[in-house]
Parts: structure tokens; C-alpha cells; sequence
């Protein structure tokens, strides 16, 4: 395996991005080659490498599994990887990381499985080849919205549970538990990118008589 920061690619940190919404696959037949792109959701370096493997270990008579992740938000290099698993160096490997990193989706790894077929493709013929296998995946790939989330604990007065609660559905915020003593409290969760205006209203919807713990 070989890890890399690539230069001249600017990570892409947001709190929401697309990612996989379930493992993935398409194939093509190049110059009498059969190529098989695998495609999984990869939140992290030990995922995409369960994830490797587990594909390597379905077909372990291929010529060449190569593969490529990208454990992160789109664009993002902190956490990357990639092997040319015997092909010639630079021509699997990293032009699939290459498109990874500019297909748009994060959290993703990707095993290009390469039959021989007994036509030699050459270097850029190899090239196309992977890229394109990990672009046509990608094109299809079910996808789904990943929302970085905290957990809050609030209590805040009686008079203010009305409007409290109008509030929630416009910020995202999902009620996990309720419970009534003297005052009202509330579990929640939402979108981090919310938690600094929520803090703002509901302090002063409640003229500062809220109080918000972290869970």
C-alpha cells in the first residue's frame, strides 16, 4: 500500500457531502480484457482496506485487483491509498485516486479487477482504462447525503416550549428524548452547521434562561 498527499488538491471540508449508499459495481470489456470496478463506502483507512480485501479474496484468480480510497470529504487527501497490485507503476493506481478525488462523492474506495484478455493496452491505453472504469462506476453509484451531527441536552421554561419546538423543523433538529419536571427537557440532535444559531435563538427565545449541556 502506498499512501500519499497529492499535491496541488485543495480538501474539500464541509459538513455535508455526498457519500456511497451502498456497495457498487460495473463492468467492461477493453481489447478482450474484462474489468470489474467495485465500489463501497469507506468512512475510513480500516473500512477501505476490509473493503480491499474482501473483493481481492472474491477474485483471487483476476490478474490484477488495483485499487484506490479516499477516506474523507471530497477532495481530501489526509487519509488516501493505492497499489498497481503488478501493473506497470503510475498506471492504476493513481489515476483512479486521481478520480476519486475529483468525482465529487467522499468516504469512497474502489477495486479496478483486470482479466487479461491477451491484448496488451500500453501505458495510456492502462491509464483510460482504469480511470474510466472508476468514472463509469462513480456515474452510477447510488449516493447519499452525509450530515455531520452533535447530540445536545436542553431545559428551558414551560412558556417557551411552543415556540421551541416551531423552531426545530427550520434549523433540522430532531427531538430524541422528552422529559417534564419543573422545567421542559429535551435530548437533540442536528446538523453541527446549526448548533451556533440554535444557541442564539433559544437563548434568546428564552431571555437567557435555557441551559445547554453537551451529551
Amino acid at each position: 500500500m502506498t499512501g500519499l498527499v497529492a499535491p496541488g488538491y485543495i480538501p474539500v471540508m464541509s459538513d455535508r457531502y455526498l457519500i456511497p449508499a451502498n456497495s457498487h459495481r460495473v463492468e467492461d470489456s477493453i481489447k478482450r480484457s474484462r474489468f470489474i470496478a467495485s465500489v463501497d463506502h469507506a468512512p475510513d483507512t480500516e473500512s477501505a482496506r476490509k473493503f480491499i480485501n474482501q473483493i481481492k479474496a472474491e477474485f483471487p484468480d483476476a490478474t490484477h485487483n488495483c485499487w484506490a480510497y479516499a477516506a474523507g470529504p471530497p477532495g481530501d487527501t489526509a487519509s488516501v491509498g493505492l497499489s498497481d497490485n503488478g501493473e506497470p507503476s503510475g498506471t492504476a493506481g493513481k489515476p483512479m485516486l486521481n478520480m476519486l478525488l475529483h468525482g465529487g462523492i467522499g468516504e469512497v474506495a474502489v477495486v479496478v479487477t483486470r482479466y487479461f484478455g491477451g491484448t496488451k493496452l500500453g501505458t495510456g491505453g492502462l491509464v483510460r482504462a482504469y480511470s474510466g472504469m472508476v468514472k463509469l462506476g462513480l456515474e452510477s453509484l447510488p449516493t447519499k447525503e452525509m450530515v455531520k451531527t452533535v447530540t445536545r441536552s436542553v431545559t428551558i421554561p414551560y412558556p417557551s416550549v411552543t415556540l421551541f419546538k416551531r423552531m426545530l423543523p427550520n434549523l433540522e433538529i430532531e427531538i430524541l428524548t422528552e422529559e417534564f419536571t419543573d422545567t421542559a427537557g429535551f435530548s437533540l440532535e442536528m446538523p453541527e452547521e446549526h448548533l451556533t444559531q440554535f444557541i442564539t435563538r433559544l437563548t434568546d427565545m428564552t431571555d437567557g434562561k435555557a441551559k445547554i449541556t453537551e451529551k
